[in-house]
């Protein structure tokens, strides 16, 4: 384990959260690389019927689990982990796939961004080999409804390599429960005053025929469309005068 590494996530009260669901072929490795920067971890396994909970349990000496006995979406395993990381006592979570697109290595880099009032958006390279098309089209599609909603750009709106400060994400009030509430915790993020910044992380997506991906392009592309609508609504009413009224109160 890399103590220097180890020892800030301690001083800064920074815990791993890692939402698995049939994840059983890549989890293990996922959580190994992780173990080697941090004890801090908290495996949240969402009702998966493959081997991922036996895999889990294997290493439950060293890492912290939280179960789901059925699938209730990866909005809802996030929200599971922010309030038990809350309990435990930690100030800050960084959310990383167990499906192993992201690299432990990049803990770090995302760690140096952590500061109070600050989520740290981990920034993919969209285009990296092997990255599906249609992955492309939904981030930027995504990235477009979130500056109309937000005023604000960010290069990767659907990375779910990402630190949240656990004031903020352990009390949200969620719309959705599953892929798209990553999106949803963006936006009220951004009308709540808190600072969003990108780093850039690597990525890793294996070939197709290798890949293992719980993402359904026609539902979730649907479901992300009815939350922008809904969101942008939302905007009007709601986000629009609250940013406005925390970039006045900030002035004075």
């Amino acid at each position: 384990m890399d103590d220097a590494i180890s020892r800030q996530f301690d001083e800064l009260k920074v815990c791993v959260i890692v939402p698995t669901y049939n994840n059983g072929a890549t989890v293990t490795g996922v959580l190994e690389d992780v173990l080697a920067y941090t004890s801090n971890v908290i495996v949240v396994i969402d009702g998966s019927t493959d081997d991922t909970r036996q895999r889990v349990k294997a290493l439950a000496d060293r890492v912290v689990i939280v179960e789901h006995e059925r699938n209730r979406g990866k909005g809802q395993a996030l929200l599971s982990g922010f309030r038990h990381a809350s309990t435990l006592g930690y100030a800050y979570a960084i959310t990383i796939d167990s499906d192993g697109q992201h690299f432990a290595s990049d803990l770090p880099v995302i760690l140096s961004s952590c500061e109070k009032n600050t989520l740290v958006v981990g920034s993919r390279n969209l285009t990296e080999k092997n990255m599906p098309g249609g992955n492309t089209f939904a981030n930027r599609f995504s990235n477009f409804w979130f500056l109309i909603q937000t005023w604000r750009r960010l290069p990767d709106t659907q990375t779910g390599y990402r630190l949240y400060p656990l004031t903020f994400a352990s009390r949200a009030r969620w719309l959705t429960s599953r892929y798209e509430a990553e999106l949803e915790l963006l936006v009220f993020a951004a009308w709540s005053g808190i600072r969003l910044v990108p780093v850039p992380v690597k990525v890793y997506y294996p070939p197709a025929g290798e890949r293992v991906t719980h993402f359904r392009p026609f539902a979730d592309f649907a479901r992300i469309s009815l939350l922008n609508c809904v969101l942008c609504f939302l905007a009007v009413v709601y986000g629009w005068p609250r940013m406005l009224y925390h970039k006045i109160t900030r002035r004075k």
